[in-house]
């Protein structure tokens, strides 16, 4: 709908969607949450040291708000790729695709909605970079029609967006950096909400991490990493010691999507986990110093030792073709199937009437006409994840249709006389709709003409000038013929269904 000049006390915002998911408990074990729809505004940014449980909390917030989000996972190291084993996200092995496939890969991860991990272990720091800026490029550009609420988490953020130039390239370092400052700077128009993760502040570029308004900060020792985190907590520098005393798994929070003041965080067990074991202590064998001496010398004259040096064994990567097609196959909704069996699922009549009931009840929401057509969407899909619908059953261009018609108070389409009126209101874009079929319906029975003031809320506009333009338009294009007479009351016809309104009274 039509956006309006932002001095008019009639625009109203609909009250917004919570969403909330469980990362931890307080030191008083009280439960601690993210709201992951303030999320998508605000963004966050992770710090912690290695062995700080910073990927442990990455894990949790990924696991928690699986069903509720798209997840989009930038994994350096692939501590991520399990997720794929219990919640259906589609792991993608950067180095095995070639430039053109990972873009359309990309372009294909918006279209479908699929939450997916990229996983870039296999290559080298600058290799890295560019994989990512291409990937994290692509969702970018994505037309506005497939816009859609996700969270794009980067791990090891320092690398993709690092504070001063390194031993990569300029080239390299200037594409990832501008992708990275990109998804924090532009992305939450395009849907997408950055999760940075670092383990150095001070290495993070700072246009990257001064864009995200939620923080947990981690365990850290350096003074400089100290400082940066006290002053983005808005502690004082004296109480910065604190953070240095942080055990592992432990975080303090503040933001809109968290505390409007500093809590500490115990973060909560996750489902998944790496799957490469940590190190442990072992014990060097037992031998004598003859026998290692043995062991180590053995062979050494052999051009190859094909059992030493045989190449590990790599599982074959799957075509791009069949990886986009696993992608438009994926689940968008993770439904425990003991939760709600598939045998006693909603028929298609029961999922059309409960998306024309949320459509209902956006419509009859204060100043709903005068919010984007993008964010009108993003509310009818929380709102659909929240009674267990998956909204990708409607696209953006049936949203806006439906949501016209709703607007209109259509309420049986399929009748006769609403199927004359929406066949006869065939040419019209679906930003023009509402407006003739709430003509069309006060033709039906009978009323007058609506005025100007009701045409320009269902229109989403506060300008007279511009509902007489939008009247002109339905005129000339043949749909409609208005007459005032000399009273000054109009009346309109709309001669392909033999229908007026009465005057309305000027």
């Amino acid at each position: 709908m039509r956006t309006p000049w932002t001095g008019c006390p009639s625009a109203i915002r609909p009250a917004r969607v919570s969403a909330p998911i469980q990362i931890g408990t307080d030191d008083k074990g009280t439960p601690i949450s993210i709201d992951i729809e303030e999320l998508l505004a605000t963004r966050l940014l992770v710090q912690g040291n290695s062995g700080s449980g910073k990927s442990h909390l990455l894990r949790r917030l990924l696991e928690e708000s699986a069903s509720v989000v798209q997840q989009i996972v930038i994994d350096p190291e692939g501590d991520f790729a399990s997720l794929a084993d219990g919640f259906g996200h589609i792991v993608v092995d950067g180095a095995a695709y070639s430039a053109d496939e990972l873009t359309r890969l990309a372009r294909r991860v918006r279209e479908h909605r699929a939450s997916v991990i990229l996983v870039l272990d296999s290559l080298e720091i600058e290799a890295q970079m560019r994989c990512a800026a291409m990937f994290m490029a692509a969702l970018f550009d994505a037309p506005r029609e497939q816009w859609y609420p996700a969270l794009v988490v980067v791990d090891e953020a320092q690398m993709f967006a690092p504070a001063v130039a390194g031993e990569v390239s300029d080239e390299a370092r200037r594409l990832s950096l501008s992708a990275m400052t990109n998804l924090m700077c532009r992305g939450r128009k395009r849907g997408l909400a950055g999760i940075v993760a670092t383990q150095r502040l001070a290495k993070l570029a700072k246009n990257v991490a001064a864009e995200a308004s939620n923080f947990l900060m981690g365990r850290t020792f350096l003074d400089i990493d100290m400082a940066r985190a006290a002053d983005l907590l808005g502690m004082e520098r004296r109480q910065a010691e604190q953070i240095r005393d942080l055990a592992r798994g432990e975080f303090l929070g503040l933001g809109p999507a968290i505390s409007r003041r500093p809590v500490a965080v115990q973060i909560g067990p996750v489902l998944t986990g790496v799957r490469t074991a940590a190190p442990k202590l072992a014990p060097p064998p037992v031998a004598s110093p003859d026998d290692l001496h043995a062991l180590l010398h053995s062979g050494l004259h052999l051009a190859q030792d094909q059992s030493d040096h045989a190449p590990p064994s790599v599982p074959p990567q799957l075509a791009a073709d069949v990886l986009i097609e696993q992608m438009a196959a994926a689940p968008q909704v993770i439904d425990d199937p003991a939760e709600q069996p598939a045998l006693f699922g909603p028929t298609q009549a029961e999922t059309d009437a409960a998306f024309d009931r949320i459509l209902s009840d956006m419509a009859a929401e204060d100043g709903c006409t005068f919010q984007p057509a993008a964010t009108l969407f993003q509310d009818f899909s929380v709102r659909c994840r929240m009674q267990r619908l998956t909204a990708g059953q409607i696209d953006m261009a049936q949203f806006r249709r439906r949501f016209a018609m709703a607007v209109a108070g259509v309420t049986a389409p399929h009748s006769p006389p609403w199927r004359d009126i929406l066949r006869a209101a065939g040419p019209l874009s679906d930003d023009l709709l509402a407006p003739f079929l709430v003509i069309a319906a006060a033709a039906q029975a009978g009323r007058p003409c609506p005025d100007d003031d009701e045409l320009a809320r269902v229109y989403g506009t506060s300008s007279p000038g511009r509902v007489r333009r939008l009247l002109d338009h339905y005129e000339r294009s043949a749909l409609i013929v208005v007459r005032t007479d000399f009273s000054g009351r109009r009346s309109v016809t709309i001669p392909e269904l033999g229908l007026a309104t009465e005057p309305l009274e000027a």
